[in-house]
């Protein structure tokens, strides 16, 4: 599969092995560039050049740029047609014009992947990753320890975005999280609701019974009083009745005593 385009500038691609009649055959010749809009800086890869000179007048050989460079910006490898491809990152110094062209570039692939303008867009962020990448590479060519600090610090801002990445992961999960508890709980609270509803319509019909029973008692109870005293009412006269015909009898029965 052929690497997606880049804004880092990589040597052409090298054959490393293929397969012929069932035997895997090693070559390092170069071809042509790899499909998919990756560009080459101009200039024959393995060409020879001056060991460039540093400010303190030690030498900086070739290999030891592509060491560094390589340390900085792994090769990319594929496999295509059976054969193994490999594709080193660029060691050509870059011109002020390679900059412009870097630009001009950037701001294209923004345009064609539609890369938000603002907010977070790992379309945008990735397209500038690169874009980083490629000006480590430049300045790593000229100066390496310019190039590694570069490094270093393209490596803390890394890992402070991706602990930042999990720290808004981990708050999305936990917002999800209470959304979702909020929603049980309010279906909860919608069904108790509802239980107590029927509940109190239950007791209602409880307390009407209730009330009906307490009025019949009432009422059978207002009933028998009346007709225990109307009862009591008619044994007090009878007793009076009965008391004064036994006076009578008895102030009858000693009157003739006394004449």
């Amino acid at each position: 599969m052929v690497p997606p385009f880049s804004l880092v500038k990589y040597d052409n691609p090298v054959l490393v092995s293929r397969v012929d009649s069932g035997k895997a055959v090693s070559t390092g010749a170069p071809n042509s560039p790899a499909k998919g809009g990756v560009a080459a800086l101009p200039g024959t890869p393995g060409a020879k050049k001056l060991p460039p000179v540093t400010d303190k007048g030690r030498v900086k050989t070739a290999s030891q740029t592509e060491e560094i460079l390589t340390s900085i910006l792994p090769s990319r490898e594929w496999e295509e047609n059976n054969q193994l491809w490999v594709q080193k990152v660029s060691s050509t110094p870059a011109t002020r014009l390679d900059v412009a062209i870097l630009q001009e570039q950037l701001d294209q692939a923004l345009q064609k992947r539609q890369a938000k303008e603002t907010g977070i867009c790992s379309i945008r962020r990735d397209l500038y990753n690169q874009t980083f990448d490629e000006l480590i590479r430049q300045v790593a060519i000229s100066c390496q320890e310019r190039g590694l600090l570069l490094l270093r610090v393209r490596n803390e801002i890394r890992m402070t975005l991706a602990a930042y990445q999990t720290l808004y992961e981990s708050s999305v999960a936990f917002g999800m999280r209470k959304a979702l508890y909020s929603e049980q709980a309010k279906v909860d609270q919608s069904q108790k609701i509802v239980q107590l509803e029927a509940e109190k319509v239950t007791m209602e019909h409880t307390i009407a019974e209730l009330r009906a029973k307490c009025e019949g008692i009432e009422k059978r109870e207002m009933e028998r009083r009346a007709m225990d005293e109307r009862k009591h009412s008619e044994e007090i006269a009878f007793l009076k009745k009965t008391n004064l015909q036994l006076k009578t009898q008895l102030e009858g029965i000693l009157s003739p005593q006394k004449k």
